[in-house]
């Protein structure tokens, strides 16, 4: 669908919330805040990543992978429905189920006649202490069959959305590509946390650099970026360790890095701002980075390493 949002300002709202075990709890606790969002006016509202379920990585479990749902699927219709009946652009996120053995962490677009506007398969997956996302997820599609590449923008009602997912925040080649290719808005989903063991000083320092390196694609690519992430502590099914506290500090920024909204590191809310959908143009004629990329000089950046 073809953008048919013509006015300057567009509101829009990010989600952060506690997850449950129970999947239908879960879902309760995104639709309550989606309701409000859209009766507060959002016309796009982001849910962070893995909404439905607790974050389920933290340990290797081939029993996890009945969580995962084809698409069209459950989750992904109870989505479709609400922001028909809102009429709003949702931005979900789903456990797929694409084929016998190849699952993914997905992102999906709802347009506010509850069509499918598109779909955003993870491209970087992480595998750390805690966080052995390659165990259940195959990354994205680097191109799909139509030639697109993995970073294409989703076209919607409200415009072209950058969606990416979590551990593709730390790449600066991510953002740039969607930018390239027409984002109007970075939309990272997001599903990270403290080790509950770290001191204080080293969880400061964690989430300082995750919000800096966001702020600085923000910056990077004159776009406001939507980064919704989860709150609440989530045990360890294992046992191995004392689980993830996740950070909350949900915050949407505006194409120079600043804040327009923030969430705290505890508390469940609703992060809703007005986005003067000019001021990326305005911002591009003064500081012009696009215009001025030196694309004959960075063929190495396609190298692992440079000799």
């Amino acid at each position: 669908m073809t953008s048919t949002n013509t006015s300057s300002n567009l509101k829009v709202a990010a989600i952060q919330q506690t997850c449950s075990p129970d999947k239908n709890q879960s879902l309760a606790t995104s639709e309550r805040l989606i309701r409000q969002a859209a009766a507060d006016g959002a016309q796009l509202i982001v849910l962070q990543e893995l909404h439905a379920t607790q974050y389920f990585c933290q340990t290797e479990d081939t029993a996890i992978f009945e969580l995962a749902e084809p698409i069209p699927g459950p989750t992904s219709n109870y989505l479709s429905g609400l922001a028909k009946e809102l009429g709003v652009v949702l931005v979900g996120s789903i456990f797929e189920r694409r084929m016998n053995g190849v699952y993914h962490n997905t992102s999906v677009v709802f347009d506010t006649d509850g069509s499918l506007a598109g779909l955003y398969r993870k491209m970087h997956i992480p595998d750390d202490p805690g966080f052995y996302e390659k165990f259940y997820f195959t990354p994205g599609d680097a191109t799909f069959n139509d030639g697109r590449s993995g970073f294409t923008p989703i076209q919607t009602s409200v415009g072209k959305l950058g969606v990416l997912v979590c551990w593709d925040q730390w790449y600066p080649e991510a953002a740039r590509l969607m930018a390239l290719a027409g984002a109007e808005i970075l939309i990272y989903p997001t599903a990270i946390g403290w080790d509950v063991t770290d001191d204080p000083d080293e969880q400061a320092r964690q989430l300082d650099a995750w919000v800096t390196v966001q702020r600085g694609h923000a910056v990077a690519n004159n776009l406001p970026v939507i980064a919704p992430n989860r709150v609440g502590t989530e045990p360890d099914p294992s046992g191995q360790s004392d689980g993830i506290r996740f950070w909350g500090n949900s915050f949407i920024c505006g194409p120079q890095g600043e804040f327009l909204a923030r969430g705290n590191e505890t508390d469940e809310c609703i992060l809703s701002v007005t986005l003067n959908r000019q001021r990326t143009e305005s911002i591009r004629r003064i500081w012009p980075y696009l215009r001025d990329r030196r694309i004959d000089a960075y063929g190495d950046i396609l190298k692992r390493v440079r000799d």
